[in-house]
Formats: C-alpha cells, structure tokens, sequence
C-alpha cells in the first residue's frame, strides 16, 4: 500500500485548475441521504449547500467516481460544505485504483482526510496512482459523508505547450520531448538532443502560469544515460539568460538509468516557463519525456 501522502495545503482564493476529469464523468454513493445524489459532488459548484452529495448513516458509508477510462491521477481536490457538518469528512480515505472489490473501497490508498473547515478545499497529491475509480469512504459504523465537490487531475501540462532548446541535433527537436511518448523503439526515438557545446539548455513555455508541484524526467533508453546527471530544472517568468536563471526547484545529481522516470517534487514553484539546463559543463542534452503537473490561481 503506498504512503500515506502528507503534500497537502489549503485553497486560498478562487482556484482554478486545469483539466478537471472527473467533470462529465459518473458518480454512485451508497447509502443516498434524500436529494443529495452522489453526481452533485462532480457538478463543478463548489459552495452551495443545495448542490453537495450526502449519504445518509450507514456502515463504511462510500462516494465513488468512475472516470470511464483509466488515468495516472496526480492530485484529488475535496471541498467541504460550507453551512454545518463539516466533521463528516473526518477519517475519510481516499483511494485510487480499478478494482471494483468492496465496492472500490479496497483500492490502493491515496490520503486520509483528517479535517477540512467548512466550505474549504484541500488537495491531495496521489503521485501518479493509476485507476478508473477514485473513492471516498469513512470507515465505521453508522457514519454520514458530505461532498460539495470533488476534482480530479492528471493531465500532463506540457502537452499543450511548446518546446526549443539552445541546438539541435539532426532531426531530434525540442518538441519530442513533449510529445507524450516515453519510450519508442530505435536509436534515441521520440527524444530531443542538443549538439555538444557549453551550457546546453532545452525550455518549455506553459502558454499560461501555473503553479507546479511536480516535473518528471525521462532518460534516454539505448545509451548515454549519463548525460542528464547534473541537470538544472529551473522555474520561473524571466527569459533572462533564455530562461536558465529562473529560480532552481530540484538538479538530478544521481544517475538516472537509460530509460528511467525520475520525478521532482517543486512545491509550489510559479512560472510559465520549465528549462532543463546542464550548467559548467559541454555536454549533448538529451531528454526523451519531461512531464509537468500543476494548477493555475485566478
């Protein structure tokens, strides 16, 4: 069972999150509580008491999410209700997977919900857990659980934007970097290289500003692995020294092996722009996947 995830902060102001998945898709609870149906709780209003789920008393009461498709589900966002009952979260889990046994309740745990205040939002980061369902259920006897809503992201922000890096190398661009495919068979496939010379860089440009917690690498799988130790991930708003003085979130000071992920915690880290950058150093950059996850404040 994986940890216990502790990355969690309040929601400070109106939020707004990109790519929202679990929006359209189709909730169930058991057992309901009169009008308040399990779907209220994916409706995308957050503080209006009329628009909550509830379920009514019940044993291991639960309030499931099926997302119609499985995905790596990176941060959960539980809002509470906003007039009274706010202790209905309390104890609540968290669980992420694609088992339908105990009515998905057995799934891989995510989080525990200790307490949430009245009409607040906290995330929950679930570091990549894969599932088609996402489930909340209060262990006990005889226990209600209240939703005003309930979000759901794992989109890859780097897919809607736009790479360059200081050379290139033949045919392998800045862009194959960002273009979903981890792996593909043949010599450095569906990666980006740069020529070998002084400082190399690659930058990716959000097209918007984001808060990021999370950048995730993935190394060349057919040889030189070695040439992604030592590498900057730098974030910020400055195209000053194309990028590369951003403010630093993480370097990658241990070998990452030939077609390996490695992810990189960056807190709260705001910016548009995400450089790798080998500093010191003459020296081919070569990335075959960087992946960036994060939300965006109005």
């Amino acid at each position: 069972m994986k940890r216990l995830n502790t990355y969690r902060f309040l929601l400070l102001g109106k939020a707004k999150l990109k790519c929202n998945v679990a929006i359209g898709k189709n909730a169930t609870q058991y057992p309901t509580h009169l009008a308040w149906e399990a779907e209220k709780a994916i409706d995308g209003i957050k503080n209006d008491r009329t628009k909550c789920s509830s379920t009514g008393y019940g044993n291991n009461s639960f309030w499931r999410l099926d997302l119609l498709n499985i995905y790596r589900v990176y941060t959960v966002v539980v809002t509470n209700r906003i007039d009274c009952c706010s202790e209905h979260l309390n104890g609540a889990e968290i669980r992420v997977g694609n088992s339908l046994k105990n009515n998905g309740n057995d799934n891989p745990k995510c989080a525990v919900i200790s307490s949430i205040p009245a009409g607040v939002s906290y995330f929950y980061s679930c570091v990549g857990m894969v599932g088609r369902y996402v489930n909340l259920v209060v262990p006990g006897v005889m226990k209600v659980l209240t939703l005003c809503e309930v979000e759901v992201y794992g989109t890859n922000l780097a897919l809607k934007g736009t790479a360059v890096q200081s050379t290139t190398y033949y045919s392998w661009g800045a862009a194959n970097a960002i273009d979903g495919i981890r792996y593909a068979p043949g010599e450095a496939s569906s990666c980006s290289i740069t020529l070998s010379h002084l400082n190399p860089w690659w930058r990716l440009d959000l097209l918007d500003y984001y808060y990021i917690y999370k950048v995730t690498i993935t190394n060349r799988a057919d040889c030189c692995p070695e040439r992604m130790t030592g590498v900057e991930i730098r974030i910020g708003n400055s195209l000053e020294n194309n990028g590369n003085n951003n403010p630093r979130c993480a370097v990658v000071t241990s070998p990452v092996p030939a077609g390996g992920t490695v992810s990189f915690s960056c807190g709260r880290m705001a910016g548009r722009y995400v450089n790798m950058y080998l500093p010191n150093i003459q020296m081919y950059l070569t990335l075959c996947e960087v992946e960036v996850y994060g939300f965006v404040l109005d």
